[in-house]
């Protein structure tokens, strides 16, 4: 079984190891990895990994290295499970590994949780895996877009929905930072959507054009024009870039303007995190699996969901106008993946689909 591990300490560092599966335990099921997307989210998962826990979720042999989560589709090659039949095939959160085996709980029609020790009080989203038969969202020619945006669609979805519907007082202008992601294409197209709020992009010089040709910002300005920021209204700023310097010019050049400052991610993930003195309000980070909770006791969960999936069926449609997946296979392609992720060499019109 192919297994691809990451220093923790060096994320270039990596290496395959190959190890045959172990006799499967009572209780449990063994999941064969089909396909998964690769994106900066990803990147963001390995740097946040001891913060916050990402790198419990599929422990390595070894401490020193770590088994990045991804988001794909897998099928279940061997179960002593009840309720998780061999055959079924989900997507959930995945290790880059061939296979991977879990303790399903609560396995109904739809989906089921793993109930893994190293995985007790992480978060329920990230423990589910849907039945792909069952799954009110899962269309078999959209596959690679649910790859590539479900989990991050469902990021931009929560913050406007914190920005727009829960948050007081309701911004007109949204600054986004990183604003060719995926996460935050996710969140300006649902801000279009409402049609009575702009949102401001700030990218880098060499993705300026693709920004701009998405017709999803009102204005793109480029991370060195920020200390000369301007906005009509109330205007909230979301951080997918995670560097300091670029926040505080921001919040020095929107002033009494700026009402709400959200932290997402940080695909600048080797720059200078160090923390700098800011006017208010003050950097909130945003944790999805949280607010969705809290959003779903507020609506209820058939409310929340529902909104959700229609606006991500939405959404998979429009996507082809920003980008095109890219499929490639075999662990030397994943490990170049990988890398080239890290150094920000895939263009952000391209997304990356791989398989073994």
């Amino acid at each position: 079984m192919a297994d691809f591990l990451i220093r923790r300490a060096d994320l270039r560092d990596t290496v395959w190891t190959n190890a045959a599966p172990g006799p499967l335990a009572d209780g449990a099921a063994r999941l064969k990895v089909e396909q998964f997307a690769l994106t900066a989210n990803n990147v963001t998962y390995a740097t946040f990994g001891e913060a916050m826990g990402y790198w419990n979720f599929f422990p390595a042999t070894d401490p020193a290295y770590g088994r990045v989560p991804v988001w794909g589709f897998a099928t279940v090659v061997d179960s002593k499970a009840e309720g998780v039949p061999e055959g079924a095939r989900v997507y959930g959160y995945l290790p880059i590994s061939e296979s991977f085996d879990v303790v399903p709980q609560r396995a109904g029609k739809e989906s089921f949780m793993d109930g893994a020790a190293c995985r007790k009080g992480l978060a329920p989203i990230y423990n589910t895996y849907i039945f792909t038969s069952a799954d009110p969202s899962y269309d078999p020619g959209l596959e690679a877009q649910q790859m590539l945006f479900r989990p991050l669609f469902t990021t931009g979805f929560m913050i406007d929905d914190c920005l727009m519907e829960a948050g007081e007082p309701v911004p007109e202008t949204v600054v986004i930072s990183s604003a060719s992601s995926k996460t935050a294409l996710a969140l300006a197209h649902c801000l279009k959507q409402r049609g009575q709020v702009e949102a401001v992009a700030l990218t880098s010089a060499g993705n300026k054009a693709y920004v701009e040709s998405l017709g999803l910002y009102a204005r793109v300005c480029t991370y060195d024009e920020a200390d000369r920021l301007h906005a009509r209204g109330l205007t909230a700023y979301v951080d997918f870039l995670g560097r300091p310097a670029l926040t505080a010019d921001v919040h020095n050049a929107l002033r009494d303007r700026l009402v709400r400052s959200l932290v997402i991610g940080v695909t600048d993930w080797e720059g200078n995190r160090a923390p700098i003195a800011l006017p208010d309000p003050q950097p909130e980070f945003f944790f999805v699996p949280t607010y969705a909770a809290d959003r779903a006791k507020a609506l209820g969960p058939d409310v929340l969901n529902a909104r959700l999936g229609a606006a991500l069926a939405g959404f998979y449609k429009a996507s082809a106008a920003y980008l095109t997946p890219q499929s490639a296979k075999g662990t030397a392609a994943i490990e170049t993946a990988w890398l080239d992720t890290l150094d920000a060499k895939i263009p952000p019109s391209k997304g990356l689909v791989l398989s073994f």
